[in-house]
């Protein structure tokens, strides 16, 4: 487990990964251990919280549950809380959390039927419902570059209430969604060097984010980032080909913001270097 040092080992250490208008992330490593007593905090914002490591004792006025990893951490706004590590030292955990009126926005968005948007259990066990989106959070924390925060904090909270048994989500009926993803699709091909944020892809389908991402995936298989990574590095694979440019001008040209980046996602896509594939489909 990741250590970081700090004045007092009960005070978790929060370093936020990404944020934006009503959401953020943060990586929150706790070092308390048996020996520390635990004391009262209170959510300030509706949290979805992910441990990864370790585990710890969570009580809150829903009750008291033994948290570990790949279990989901749920809290109310305004709701106290205490942590307490009995058996062992530490935790970490990947912190979602939501101002109360983003978080209601979000859950009518995503057409929830239930008796209300607050979580009634405190917590979610490990499901496999829930292992691939973890995994992607998991692996976004170790990146610099992870662009995909955003589509994870629109799908996390719809799955939390469903897992915790708080409603299911519905796509409704969405008249010509196929025309309308694939107008979308026509754009990114168009000009995949661009920056796609989610909302502006959801604005070209008349679509909410939270249902354009769900009927995006639903109907490519891909969450709109990967689908446009993949567009940017097929076109890279041609243009390394084809032409004679620098394999960094070839980066830059396909909307990639740095050469090592794009060495690290070519390699991952085609299985060798840009200047190997480069060398090889010539050859």
């Amino acid at each position: 487990m990741a250590k970081i040092a700090v004045e007092s080992e009960r005070v978790p250490v929060r370093r936020v990964l990404a944020r934006g208008d009503g959401w953020s992330v943060s990586d929150v490593i706790c070092c308390a251990g048996p020996h520390d007593r635990p004391f009262e905090e209170q959510h300030s914002e509706v949290c979805v919280a992910l441990v990864t490591e370790g585990t710890f004792q969570y009580r809150s006025s829903g009750g008291r549950e033994l948290m570990t990893p790949g279990s989901l951490l749920l809290g109310n706004a305004g709701q106290p809380f205490e942590c307490s590590h009995e058996h062992g030292v530490g935790d970490r955990c990947l912190s979602f959390a939501y101002d109360p009126p983003y978080f209601d926005e979000l859950i009518a968005e995503a057409g929830i039927r239930s008796r209300g948007t607050r979580f009634l259990p405190i917590r979610v066990p490990p499901a496999r419902k829930l292992s691939p989106l973890a995994a992607r959070v998991c692996a976004g924390r170790e990146q610099s570059t992870f662009k995909e925060w955003e589509e994870i904090s629109l799908e996390l909270p719809a799955l939390a209430l469903e897992l915790a048994g708080g409603g299911t989500a519905s796509l409704g009926s969405v008249p010509s969604a196929e025309a309308r993803v694939t107008r979308v699709l026509r754009v990114i091909e168009s000009h995949p060097n661009l920056d796609h944020g989610l909302a502006s892809l959801a604005g070209h389908a008349k679509l909410s984010r939270y249902h354009f991402l769900r009927i995006f995936r639903q109907l490519t298989g891909l969450t709109p980032h990967q689908y446009v990574l993949r567009i940017r590095l097929r076109r890279a694979a041609t243009l390394l080909v084809l032409g004679s440019a620098q394999v960094v001008d070839i980066a830059l040209d396909s909307g990639f913001g740095d050469i090592s980046n794009f060495n690290r996602m070519f390699r991952a896509e085609f299985g060798v270097s840009p200047r190997q594939f480069r060398a090889g489909r010539r050859s």
